[in-house]
């Protein structure tokens, strides 16, 4: 076996079903009720849901209308993300208390590398501990932990006794932990993966472990290398506090399909969007991204990175119209979402060019 890499502690916590929990603390009506954070609507998908919607096959990035039909009895509330924002600031201090290495995920969760904690824990267990504990009693929420020598283990541990559960996995676990998981237990093996791994007979953690390095990078190439270290349970990556953002981005889902020559008003008001949170950022973006989904759920994408970054909304608005023209899906080609973007985002040096002592001034 490869020879693993200085342990490390670990924590993965990941609030149970964060918004619909929010919703039903605040409103005591909602308690025991299956709740569904969603935007009613025909083309709308469902935020979250609560575990006794979930009961019912409810899940997150459903339709509305197909979480209607399968719970016709759940209350659909409309989503308050200022609200979670500021439940995820609170829980996010709870987390500073125990350390400063956090490395958010989304606003429901988050890794924690507690190898040296500011609170003289002994253990990442009592870590791990102390945060539920200190969530449920100032926010009254529950939350679920994983802890893990790796990122990569202690997210598969927090899923492992949701909800509201703690699951240790221990470098001498590994072996008997790891081969009877399906490979879609690992994160980032989705299900194109998936099927690709069970063509070539692959199916729990156990096979990938039997398949030799040269053989898993033949058929996925460097990818091959990370599913070889990861069914050995070896994760090198390390928490990284407050990632930044690799784009900045606004779509729309329309009510009902239109054609590409009916998008212009629309791009615009994205492409508005997108360059005003352009604004609170201290990096630049240097390439338009236009992204669009057809009736038939196909998604296409077009992009530029002129020379200069678009140094106004009216520039970055002109580029995201150009990109609509190198759409060639035919006249009849009808839409359901149209996206505009900015990525390639990069810090520029204090009087490098005009475009960033506009923005330092503007700011």
């Amino acid at each position: 076996m490869e020879s693993l890499p200085p342990a490390r502690k670990i924590v993965h916590v990941d609030m149970d079903a964060f918004y619909a929990s929010v919703e039903q603390r605040d409103d005591p009506s909602l308690r025991g009720r299956p709740v569904v954070v969603a935007w009613k609507g025909r083309r709308s998908v469902v935020c979250a849901a609560s575990y006794e919607a979930r009961r019912f096959g409810v899940r997150s990035a459903m339709p509305t209308i197909t979480a209607e039909r399968m719970c016709p009895e759940a209350v659909f509330i409309p989503p308050d993300f200022a609200r979670y924002k500021a439940v995820s600031r609170a829980v996010r201090e709870i987390f500073s208390r125990h350390t400063d290495l956090i490395e958010p995920l989304s606003l429901d969760e988050a890794y924690l590398d507690v190898t040296e904690n500011k609170t003289g824990l002994p253990t990442a267990t009592k870590v791990a501990k102390a945060i539920r504990q200190a969530i449920r009693e100032e926010l009254s929420l529950t939350a679920s932990a994983g802890v893990a020598p790796n990122k990569f283990l202690a997210k598969i541990a927090s899923d492992w006794r949701k909800p509201d559960g703690l699951f240790v996995i221990q470098p001498c676990d590994f072996d008997t932990f790891l081969p009877p998981l399906p490979v879609g237990r690992i994160p980032g093996v989705g299900k194109v993966t998936e099927a690709r791994l069970k063509q070539v007979g692959i199916a729990t953690v156990g096979d990938l472990r039997c398949v030799g390095l040269a053989a898993l990078e033949g058929h996925f190439g460097r990818y091959g290398q990370r599913l070889h270290e990861l069914a050995q349970g070896i994760d090198r990556s390390p928490v990284v506090p407050d990632r930044p953002a690799k784009s900045i981005s606004a779509e729309d889902t329309f009510e009902t399909d239109i054609l590409l020559g009916e998008m212009e008003e629309l791009i615009r008001k994205l492409a508005e969007k997108v360059w005003n949170a352009s604004r609170r950022e201290t990096r630049v973006g240097r390439t338009v991204v236009l992204k669009l989904k057809t009736s038939e759920f196909n998604v296409h994408t077009r992009s530029m990175t002129p020379l200069a970054p678009p140094a106004s909304c009216e520039e970055l608005t002109a580029i995201a119209l150009a990109l609509r023209g190198r759409i060639d899906l035919g006249p009849g080609q009808k839409f359901r979402l149209v996206g505009v973007g900015l990525s390639n985002l990069t810090h520029i040096e204090p009087g490098a060019s005009p475009l960033f002592e506009d923005a330092a001034l503007a700011g």
